[in-house]
């Protein structure tokens, strides 16, 4: 018993359980939206924790990349700072970095504090180390939060639609990163979206979530 109390990945019993306090996160993070617990659950549940084998991110993490690329491309394309000897697929690839996505958006959503995952080091080790923060850095932690972040953008893509995730990728994942990642050339691009979307603390849903249920039950 005390193996499963000192472990990354609790009891062995909570293993299958819904985990509601993993929505709790996500709705704090996201007041206006409701995530359901089944979803919280798989968006923070890493394919590493052995609870995976109920359900994890993964799946969700590869929507959410997509989704984050295709929001991104536009943007680029229709920016008047796009020149012929940019490469679209370098500047992706360096604005979307997972280890830059966990350390900067990751940690603006504290997912470390939710997310179940297990690192290659054993938690005992960890507590004994005095630089916990390069610890966790070497163990995966940003990667894995960035997957999770993937994840979070392929969940309120599924969960809640295009038009919600658009408005999240430009008002609360890109003006993360434009010190840290995207082109300087670029940066007001991603000024000017996020302002016309409401700005850093725009509202993510056009209609409250009351109205949206009862839009809901008047189509059913």
């Amino acid at each position: 018993m005390k193996e499963e109390e000192n472990s990354w990945n609790g009891p062995r019993s909570t293993w299958k359980e819904s985990a509601p306090q993993l929505a709790d996160h996500l709705n704090f993070v996201f007041p206006e939206l409701h995530f359901p617990p089944e979803v919280a659950k798989r968006i923070l549940t890493h394919g590493s924790h052995p609870s995976a084998i109920y359900g994890h991110n993964g799946a969700l993490s590869f929507m959410g990349r997509r989704v984050m690329e295709s929001f991104l491309l536009l943007m680029l394309h229709s920016s008047s700072a796009l020149k012929k000897d940019h490469n679209l697929d370098e500047i992706v690839a360096r604005t979307l970095n997972s280890y830059t996505l966990g350390e900067v958006v990751g940690s603006k959503w504290a997912l470390g504090r939710a997310m179940r995952w297990t690192p290659s080091i054993s938690a005992s080790l960890l507590k004994a180390e005095a630089d916990q923060r390069e610890m966790l850095r070497s163990v995966g932690l940003y990667k894995v939060q960035g997957e999770a972040v993937n994840a979070v953008v392929g969940g309120v893509f599924f969960q809640f639609g295009a038009s919600v995730a658009h408005r999240l990728f430009h008002t609360r994942v890109l003006p993360l990163l434009i010190d840290h990642g995207l082109p300087l050339a670029f940066s007001e691009d991603a000024r000017v979206a996020c302002k016309r979307l409401g700005g850093e603390d725009g509202k993510l849903l056009l209609l409250d979530p009351l109205t949206l249920e009862q839009v809901a039950e008047t189509a059913s």
